[in-house]
Order: C-alpha cells, then structure tokens, then sequence
C-alpha cells in the first residue's frame, strides 16, 4: 500500500491530494469486505488495497473480484469499471450480467460502497449527481441503489468547493441521491463520522478542529479517540 503523503498549498495549508485520500479509505475497510467502487475518484481506492486485504471489489457493470487500475500491456479496453476505466483481472474474478450486479447492490449485499459527492448534510443525506444548475449534466447512475443498499456509505471528497464554500453542510441544498445513507466522509483537511448525535471529527490534516468549526456552518463533537 502507497504511503500516506501530506501536500502543501500555499493558500490552504497541509492538505491531502485524491491519492492520499484514496489510501486513508483503503486503510479503514475491513479485511475481506465486499465493496463497491463509485465513478471517479472512488476508484483510486483499489490502488492503496494492500494485496492481502482480503476486499473483494464490485462493479456495477457485472464485474466481481475486480483489481486496481491496468498499466501499459495490462490496459485491454473491453475489460474496464463502471466509469470505463481499464482495470485488472485477479484470479477469481467472475463476470455476470448487469441486472445480476444491481441485485447484489440492492440485495444489501455489500458491505461498503465509496462514493464521490457535491454535499454531505449532517444528517448523512447525500447529493452527488446533479448540482441543479440549468446546464449541468445529471449523472446519478447506480448512485441511488448502493447509497440506499450498501451496508455502509463512504464518501470522497474535498471540503470546500473551489469559490470556498462547505460541502458538509447542515442541509443538502442540491438534488438527493439518499437520505441519511452516509457514515462517514473522507476530505483533504478532515475525516468525518456521521452519527445521530451529530459529526465527529476522527482526524485533521493541517488544520486543528475549531479552525474547522469557524469554517463549517454546522456544530462538531469532540475528536473520536
């Protein structure tokens, strides 16, 4: 597994980059889960999973077993995820038919699904596929099944749109994806729990807690030990 590395940005401070977020979730998923991968930056996840893991991958357009992202002479354009991206086939990796794949989604199947997001609410409300602008392009896709049928919902994102503003906020102002789905939020300055007496605050990066609290609009618990 690739070592966690902090970055610097000279506005923001220590902060992390999409691989280094993608290797705080690979180091929180327990050894042999089944999990689902969501389009984007989710998928940076199989390449921090430690080859004796023991999670097995799962992609909606009918893939089981799936390995981290093809190299070079590896890349074979028919065998790719559910975001197109060319991926590897460990042994035992097993094939079937779309509708099969969003059974084992919606059949609570899987223990953890990763997801990208536009906002999280303190609720643990998720909006991740339409911003609601007039020229934005919906793109829910299987969004909707494993937020609402995965045992467990975690979501990748940066904490802060590019003009400043929170995306974990106290009420999700875009369109819903689920309604309090989400356990747990992995960020650039912070990871997050979502529980029913609120968020917590597992981890920093760069930032301490109340320079978070000054910048969020919502209240947060004390550190989880």
């Amino acid at each position: 597994m690739n070592p966690i590395r902090r970055t610097t940005d000279s506005e923001r401070g220590p902060l992390l980059g999409k691989s280094e977020i993608a290797a705080l979730v690979a180091r929180d998923i327990p050894h042999g889960s089944f999990v689902n991968l969501g389009i984007g930056q989710p998928t940076l996840v199989a390449d921090h999973l430690p080859a004796d893991s023991g999670v097995v991958l799962h992609t909606e357009n009918g893939m089981l077993n799936m390995g981290p992202a093809a190299q070079g002479e590896e890349i074979d354009h028919d065998l790719t995820n559910a975001g197109k991206v060319p991926v590897t086939e460990p042994p035992g990796a097993a094939y079937f038919h779309h509708a099969d794949s969003f059974a084992m989604m919606r059949g609570g199947h899987l223990d953890i699904c990763v997801l990208g997001a536009f906002q999280v609410s303190a609720a643990g409300d998720l909006a991740n596929w339409h911003t609601g602008a007039p020229d934005a392009i919906p793109a829910v896709g299987g969004a909707m099944d494993l937020a609402i049928g995965a045992k467990k919902v975690f979501v990748m994102m940066t904490l802060f749109t590019k003009s400043g503003a929170p995306k974990l906020v106290p009420r999700c102002t875009y369109p819903l994806t689920g309604l309090g789905c989400v356990d747990r939020v992995y960020t650039d300055l912070a990871v997050f729990d979502i529980t029913p007496a609120g968020v917590t605050v597992r981890e920093t990066f760069g930032i301490t807690v109340d320079d978070l609290a000054g910048r969020l609009e919502l209240p947060l618990l004390p550190t989880a030990a």
